[in-house]
């Protein structure tokens, strides 16, 4: 070989050595920031789910018994929500990808009972509704 085209081998080899460690750097570091935008795009849906319930329970409470309203959300993932009775808060846990949970939750101003609490990825109809009488406002998630 001449001296250029061992000029030119080295370099294609030096090259080849750089995107290779790029690569072993870079993949990895994607994935997991692939994985924290899934993770915070999960927990943000969620939390305007569970906040606009909220906003909703707000409204009925605020026209009194008797009310009614329906609004449709959607749920990025499968869970359950809760109704928290010692902090009067509405909390879905929202499982992450390595594996934790964190519960994302927004206060009500009175007691609530949950119907159909347990949700499957997808969009729902809530119903939240204040009897006449002495009996707590409900909400029921129906799959729409």
């Amino acid at each position: 070989m001449d001296i250029k085209g061992q000029a030119s081998a080295e370099y294609l080899l030096l090259a080849l050595v750089f995107l290779i460690i790029v690569g072993t750097v870079t993949v990895p570091l994607i994935g997991k920031s692939i994985d924290s935008s899934l993770d915070v795009s999960d927990t943000s849906d969620v939390s305007a789910s569970i906040n606009s319930i909220t906003n909703a329970v707000g409204i009925v409470y605020a026209n009194g018994p008797g009310a009614k309203r329906t609004i449709n959300v959607y749920f990025p993932a499968s869970g359950t929500l809760n109704y928290n009775t010692i902090n009067k808060t509405l909390e879905m846990p929202v499982t992450l990808s390595n594996g934790t949970n964190k519960i994302i939750d927004s206060n009500v101003p009175i007691t609530l009972n949950l119907i159909n609490s347990t949700v499957s990825k997808g969009n729902y109809n809530v119903t939240v509704t204040w009897p006449v009488g002495s009996g707590p406002m409900t909400v029921g998630l129906n799959p729409s």
